[in-house]
């Protein structure tokens, strides 16, 4: 199907936009001329200094912001940004203290609660008063092991308010995987919940917490969360325990806060790479950046305004969590929700969107796939109002995602897919209001962001797959990776490949439109016969198919141990009740031939009951891929499903 216009903002929908508002005074400030969002991205990665400070400003941000705005701007790595500014990330979070809702929380159907602005403020007061009293100064770090609810938001802003590091994974981890995470960072004070309730279970955490507690020596508290009991635990199994009532209460008079005014690049949070392929990488981000890239994707790409009702569906393992919190600092009301987004037969956020008047509604491209697939028709069955917004990503929506939204949820939806990852806590390319959305496509480079498709030898591509770049420094660089002090893992990770560019692992290219389309990671890409395949090319015509729920797709080395070949093998998850069978098989393999190349189709195709990903929802290729060719898979405990990989492990019909 050629490219087609699914949604165009109306005159007013672009006039009322904030991108309108920031187009038109960085104009007057600066004496230019935006006549499209082209002129406008071109002077954002051209004109640094007069972008960033003119976002600085037009986000309202609190804080000191000094004379520069970089230095070494021509260095990547090695730009320092507004080296002179003095601020505080909670406070620009905390500006707020009337009563009006600043936080929505549901737990699945089993709990319901809210909190203004004024009572989240005084919350946070006490906790930082508490957190001071235990001795806590900036730079130590606070870990927070729970779930997507109110007392987590409340830790991660008394932390920072005092110039804490902050780093966060969800109970559904394992003892191993928070180990391997929290044991290189070692915190100071570790907050945990009770328990957490996931598809209608309620599960318990504390037996974890206690090991968890032996093991992190340098936690001096664990503080420990209600949310499944009703009645305070007996947590004398858990080293330095106690319960976060009892830690707040002799502060439970304390209303005002003593922020810390820091430098830009001070450490706000440590963000943990996958960890499918060996430890995980502690990826440190800086206050400023975090919160500068945070108010430009809200407020201008994502049109968020003050009083809007902003939710992402997410854990607190996710960098979409840490992205959420920071709404709070463009006006918007937060929507937590915690647990399966599954329940009552998938339409439990849409019953959550109606009845908080939800405006942005974020999710991943595979929760979307899996409404589909099950037939679910929001449209039909709730009013969504206010839902003007619909996010997506964790992996790439295609065409037909595209197709479904607007078929199925809402008409009149701007969809805008989104890309970036936890090593930049942000997006490289994203939504714009006041643009079309194309189908199948992303639809903007973000404002700042010089991003671009390489070829192999370094070149600029247009309308041809390649790698996802970005050319030019931002602010939201992280600081570095912890314990890394010449900075040689974080120049590996991202600047081996082109000298001087952001090398950030995406198979993708740029379309007509100036949109972007991403075919899957890089290091998943398939190579059989040396032409490159983006495995999303084969995701998308393998799940149109209604025998399918789900499939994985890799690269096996063929024959085996020749490393410079592969052959493709594609694992499916049926419908229940169905077989694999030859007329499956060859049904599967022409739907893909007729759409792609006979380089896409299958050498092999294989049934399996379950498809392994991490704890964020993404399917995990290349850990089948290790499984498939004899490797180790380094750090399961990255896995939600651990137990699945067992299915691709010396499968017969990949021996011949």
């Amino acid at each position: 199907m050629p490219a087609q216009i699914v949604w165009q903002p109306s005159a007013e929908r672009i006039a009322a936009a904030n991108m309108t508002a920031f187009s038109r005074q960085a104009a007057s400030r600066w004496s230019r001329l935006f006549p499209d969002y082209a002129a406008l991205h071109r002077w954002s990665i051209e004109q640094p200094e007069e972008f960033w400070a003119s976002l600085w400003e037009f986000g309202g941000v609190i804080g000191e912001m000094g004379a520069t705005v970089v230095v070494d701007g021509d260095k990547m790595p090695g730009a320092r940004w507004f080296p002179e500014a003095r601020l505080n990330y909670a406070r620009n979070l905390l500006r707020r203290r009337d009563e009006d809702d600043a936080l929505v929380f549901w737990g699945e159907d089993r709990a319901r609660r809210r909190m203004s602005h004024g009572e989240l403020y005084r919350r946070v007061a006490r906790l930082a008063a508490a957190m001071r009293a235990e001795g806590l100064v900036a730079g130590d770090r606070v870990a927070a092991y729970m779930p997507n609810m109110p007392e987590t938001v409340v830790t991660l802003l008394a932390a920072a308010s005092i110039g804490a590091t902050f780093t966060s994974a969800s109970p559904d981890f394992g003892v191993q995987g928070v180990v391997d995470r929290f044991g290189q960072i070692e915190p100071k004070l570790l907050f945990v919940a009770d328990g957490y309730y996931y598809n209608g279970k309620t599960l318990d955490c504390l037996d974890r917490v206690a090991e968890i507690a032996e093991r992190l020596l340098s936690v001096k508290k664990v503080v420990v969360a209600r949310y499944v009991r009703e009645q305070d635990h007996d947590i004398s199994r858990i080293r330095n325990g106690m319960m976060l009532s009892d830690f707040v209460e002799p502060f439970r008079e304390r209303t005002e806060i003593d922020f810390a005014e820091l430098p830009f690049d001070h450490p706000l949070f440590i963000m943990y790479s996958s960890g499918t392929t060996g430890v995980p990488k502690c990826i440190v981000h800086g206050a400023g950046g975090a919160l500068l890239q945070h108010i430009k994707e809200h407020r201008l790409h994502g049109d968020v305004k003050p009083g809007d009702r902003l939710f992402y569906f997410t854990t607190c393992g996710w960098m979409m969590w840490n992205w959420l919190v920071s709404g709070l600092a463009s006006g918007a009301t937060l929507l937590l929700y915690d647990g399966s987004p599954f329940l009552n037969t998938g339409n439990i956020l849409f019953d959550y969107a109606d009845a908080e008047g939800m405006t942005h509604f974020g999710t991943s491209a595979k929760f979307i796939d899996a409404l589909a697939k099950a037939l679910v028709r929001p449209r039909k069955t709730h009013r969504l109002d206010k839902l003007r917004v619909m996010f997506s990503t964790g992996s790439p929506l295609a065409p037909e995602g595209f197709d479904y939204v607007h078929a199925c949820v809402k008409s009149d939806l701007q969809l805008a897919s989104i890309c970036g990852g936890t090593d930049i806590i942000s997006c490289f390319i994203g939504g714009n209001p006041t643009a079309p959305v194309w189908r199948g496509e992303i639809q903007c480079a973000g404002l700042g962001m010089a991003t671009d498709i390489f070829s192999d030898d370094g070149k600029p591509l247009r309308g041809r797959k390649g790698e996802l770049v970005c050319t030019r420094p931002f602010p939201v660089m992280p600081i570095g990776f912890w314990n890394d002090p010449d900075g040689a893992k974080y120049r590996a990770a991202y600047f081996e490949r082109f000298p001087d560019v952001w090398h950030h692992g995406d198979f993708a290219e740029r379309t007509a439109h100036d949109g972007f389309v991403i075919h899957g990671r890089s290091d998943a890409t398939l190579n059989p016969g040396g032409v490159r395949i983006g495995t999303a090319e084969i995701y998308r015509q393998v799940e149109q198919l209604e025998e399918v729920v789900e499939s994985l797709v890799i690269g096996q080395e063929w024959p085996p141990g020749k490393r410079n070949d592969v052959r493709v093998v594609l694992f499916v998850k049926l419908r229940d009740g169905l077989v694999l069978d030859e007329a499956l098989t060859a049904k599967i393999k022409q739907t893909i031939r007729a759409d792609t190349t006979p380089r896409h189709v299958p050498a092999k195709i294989l049934q399996v009951t379950d498809i392994p990903r991490t704890k964020s929802g993404k399917i995990v290729e290349l850990a089948v891929r290790n499984i498939v060719d004899g490797q180790p898979v380094k750090n399961v405990e990255a896995l939600a499903n651990p137990e699945a990989l067992e299915q691709f492990r010396d499968r017969p019909e990949l021996e011949n």
